[in-house]
């Protein structure tokens, strides 16, 4: 399986940047060993997670580095992963709550009970679930507690319809349509280091975007200094991003309103093998993403990484057209 773990120290003032990467190693998933020492399993984004955590405690003054191993000699690999698991399990709680009382308010009202009401617990409902996507995400050993929730919340679903039958509205994500004759032989900046949604991305805009495109590469931190005429692509803040639960492929996808049966195939597997919400089941995802794994572990030169990765995507296009 593999470890990561991570050591840093930053300055104690300001309070804000200690709490700044405390939060981020929260939200990814990370668990506290001891001290300023985190733990994650070993995977593409959790290694790409670790290089941007030692690059900004740099930033911040500080020390920081990690490390890539295969045991710790004084634990279990069952006693680390219950350190995961219980950690999951209090993100969990407030959500169990919450729906302990949804639970309630569903169950003081008979059958044919006011629309209005049932509207309201569907979009009650709609926030516990979206938060348990969120915790869903780095629940990386699949913990009881995430399953008893999800099996919880798919109860309550059914019972909110059976109360007037309704089904909750989905809030659609505003995409501005892009012209995509302002985009041709333009350059294009991404991050450094890159897998399958910086891959897949810069094949389609080199393919069905900008031909000419010239794909560069950049430290996330440098973003404000940009020149205006760059276009930026799967970076925080870019022009071209992530958007809600859609990956970046996706979003541009919908921006320039390409409409192709094969690359919306495409799309669900690199939103799945990148968001790993679960939303596409494809038998292909997991076979693709070992060649795009491989490409990185043999490949140092960003630019070569994402030319083979591009053709993978050609290829695959290919095959399905």
């Amino acid at each position: 399986m593999g470890w990561l773990l991570i050591f840093y120290t930053v300055p104690s003032r300001p309070v804000s940047n200690r709490m700044r990467i405390w939060r981020r190693l929260s939200k990814i998933g990370a668990v506290q060993l001891k001290g300023a020492v985190y733990i994650l399993p070993y995977n593409e984004g959790n290694y790409e997670f670790c290089q941007w955590v030692v690059s900004e405690v740099s930033s911040m003054g500080g020390e920081g580095t990690f490390v890539k191993i295969k045991t710790i000699e004084t634990m279990k690999e069952a006693e680390i992963i219950n350190l995961f698991n219980s950690q999951r399990e209090m993100d969990y709680h407030n959500i169990s709550k919450g729906l302990e009382d949804l639970g309630r308010k569903i169950e003081s009202i008979r059958k044919g009970g006011r629309t209005k009401d049932a509207r309201i617990f569907h979009e009650e409902h709609g926030r516990y679930e979206k938060e348990f996507k969120e915790i869903r995400k780095i629940d990386f050993f699949s913990s009881k507690a995430g399953s008893t929730l999800e099996k919880r919340l798919k109860e309550l679903y059914g019972k909110i319809r059976g109360i007037s039958g309704i089904a909750p509205k989905e809030k659609g994500i505003a995409i501005v349509l892009k012209n995509i004759r302002d985009y041709r032989n333009r350059i294009w900046v991404t991050r450094k280091r890159p897998f399958v949604d910086r891959m897949a991305s810069a094949w389609l805009i080199k393919r069905f975007i900008d031909k000419n495109a010239q794909i560069k590469f950049i430290d996330e931190r440098d973003m404000k200094g940009l020149d205006k005429d760059l276009v930026t692509f799967d970076i925080q803040e870019g022009e071209f991003t992530h958007a809600a639960d859609m990956c970046t492929f996706e979003v541009l996808l919908k921006s320039f309103n390409i409409k192709d049966r094969t690359l919306k195939k495409i799309a669900e597997i690199v939103h799945e093998i990148d968001i790993r919400d679960d939303r596409y089941k494809n038998p292909e995802t997991i076979g693709i993403e070992d060649i795009l794994t491989g490409i990185r572990k043999v490949t140092i030169d960003d630019q070569e990484a994402l030319e083979k990765g591009m053709s993978l995507f050609e290829m695959l296009y290919a095959s399905k057209t």
